[in-house]
């Protein structure tokens, strides 16, 4: 078992023990689930930089990354560096985060926010509207193609963008439906944390033009993106390579001034 795996048996377990502590209609009476999404599809069109940052404190490759930030000093940062979007990693156990994380980013910025977590259920895409996401994270990798297709519907009739991640060929193939908004190409091998640029390179001719294209993971310099560009990318998702100084908005704000 991978880990990848196991973070998935993990996360059914907790899918089940939420269910039976926070009813739905609880949930749907949150301050935030009336609330007009902003689309990250859309700014990243518009954008010439494209950079969705990250607020990640460890993860299962690196271990601890940073603990010594408050949610609202890294995403007002990443806000005033100009950021397009903000993905906020809600996973406890490999990941140190957690839906406050994604509430107290909420009430500090006012871009577009990406749950970032392993979606298995309808009920963590209620959670995700509750808490202000804006959009959230398929992995194609880990669900069938119904599954993709029943959750992405389900989101979309909340208000929220869908960014499915594809690692290779296969995941895409079984992935593209019209209740997609962005295709991500994960360049870290979630099997074997790998990381190899060549994967989104592989994929971009493969992506639909009417989808934003995302690369994500792995990439640590303005050359990279320089590179991604002339592959129809439009957005670029960064986290460890911020979230590792010891000013992860001053990080942003330096490599988007790069840009």
């Amino acid at each position: 078992m991978n880990i990848l795996d196991k973070i998935i048996v993990d996360k059914q377990r907790e899918v089940v023990l939420k269910k039976s502590i926070i009813p739905i209609s609880q949930l749907e009476s949150s301050v935030f689930f009336g609330r007009e999404t902003i689309s990250l599809s859309q700014k990243l069109k518009a954008s010439s930089t494209g950079i969705i940052a990250e607020h990640k404190r460890r993860s299962p490759s690196k271990s601890v990354i940073n603990h010594g930030f408050t949610v609202e000093e890294v995403v007002k940062g990443y806000e005033d560096a100009g950021a397009c979007g903000i993905s906020v990693l809600t996973d406890g156990k490999y990941f140190g985060g957690s839906l406050d994380d994604l509430l107290l980013a909420r009430a500090s910025v006012n871009i577009p926010l990406l749950r970032k977590e392993f979606i298995v259920d309808e009920y963590q895409i209620l959670e995700a509207k509750a808490h202000g996401a804006d959009l959230i994270l398929l992995i194609a990798a880990v669900l069938t193609h119904e599954e993709i297709k029943s959750l992405s519907e389900f989101a979309k009739k909340l208000g929220l963008e869908v960014l499915l991640e594809v690692h290779n060929q296969e995941e895409l193939e079984k992935s593209i439906m019209p209740s997609l908004d962005m295709i991500g190409v994960n360049n870290r091998n979630l099997k074997t944390f790998e990381v190899s640029l060549d994967f989104s390179k592989e994929l971009a001719s493969q992506i639909p033009d009417e989808f934003v294209k995302v690369s994500e993971s792995g990439i640590s310099s303005v050359e990279a993106i320089q590179e991604l560009k002339p592959y129809g990318y439009k957005g670029f998702l960064i986290g460890e390579n911020f979230m590792k100084t010891d000013n992860a908005g001053q990080a942003a704000t330096e490599f988007i001034n790069q840009l």
